[in-house]
């Protein structure tokens, strides 16, 4: 189907004397907002990103000299503490896998749907993820680095019934907060009607639609729509959409975690334009 509608060295870094405070990362803290970042992937892609202003990084000294690099790539400074992984303990969420690693940072920007569309104008294929009350951050941070890795262009989502850009949220994308735009708009139903006027298909994920995604042939530019982990997608989401869709299964599980609905599906979308790329 057509999608043509009618202890590093090098640099200086600012290092702080003795260890790090207790209690400076309260459980829950976003990494959006004043809180932390934890665990090797997502640090090492928070320093990748000249978009996300740094502050302090603390970690074990092991830790800290496998970053030497990019912290040595930053034209920022920030600050470096050393601190033993029982102190990382301490000041980061209980049972947060740091991995010997923490780091804050100011939030990034956030997009909205005029900054996707802007982003999109010239794109003639690509997948859009939208998420109709997916209010899990281990799945949206699931769905985001299945994004990454498969190549989506951005994953819009709500500003209410949706998670902020939490610890878990980040731990759980693996480093994707940093690659995939997480775009948030206050009406779903306006923003996929805005992306219809742009040429872009929209298909809805439904246990009950007529056809598979493989056997809806989807091509060109598609906006896939998952719902909540409970009920779905709503009623007015539903009727937004051009296409509703389902992927075959046995019937020995009713349904997939929406993270792994996620993951196939966009593997489906995107295989042919994978594989061109070897």
């Amino acid at each position: 189907m057509a999608a043509n509608r009618d202890k590093p060295k090098g640099k200086p870094h600012r290092r702080a004397g003795g260890k790090p405070p207790r209690g400076t990362a309260p459980a829950g803290a976003s990494a959006g907002g004043e809180g932390w970042l934890y665990g090797r992937h997502p640090v090492e892609a928070a320093l990748a990103n000249p978009a996300r202003k740094v502050r302090t990084v603390v970690g074990t000294r092991e830790a800290l000299e496998d970053l030497r690099a990019l912290l040595d790539a930053r034209d920022d400074l920030p600050v470096v503490r050393v601190a033993e992984k029982s102190e990382l303990d301490a000041m980061l969420p209980p049972g947060a896998v740091h991995q010997g690693l923490a780091l804050s940072a100011a939030p990034l920007p956030v997009p909205g749907i005029e900054d996707l569309l802007r982003q999109a104008a010239d794109v003639e294929a690509g997948v859009i993820l939208a998420l109709d009350q997916v209010t899990d951050p281990h799945n949206v941070g699931a769905i985001l680095r299945s994004a990454a890795a498969f190549g989506a262009l951005a994953v819009l989502t709500q500003d209410r019934h949706a998670p902020e850009e939490t610890a878990v949220l980040a731990k759980s994308a693996s480093g994707a907060v940093e690659r995939v735009p997480l775009v948030r708009v206050g009406n779903l139903k306006q923003a996929l009607e805005k992306l219809k006027a742009e040429n872009w298909w929209v298909a809805g994920m439904a246990a009950d639609a007529p056809a598979t995604l493989a056997g809806a042939g989807l091509s060109g530019k598609v906006v896939l729509v998952l719902g909540s982990e409970g009920t779905g997608m709503r009623r007015l989401t539903r009727e937004a959409c051009d296409h509703l869709v389902r992927l075959p299964m046995t019937g020995a599980m009713e349904s997939l975690n929406v993270s792994n609905a996620a993951a196939v599906a966009l593997y489906e979308l995107r295989r042919e334009a994978l594989e061109e790329k070897g």
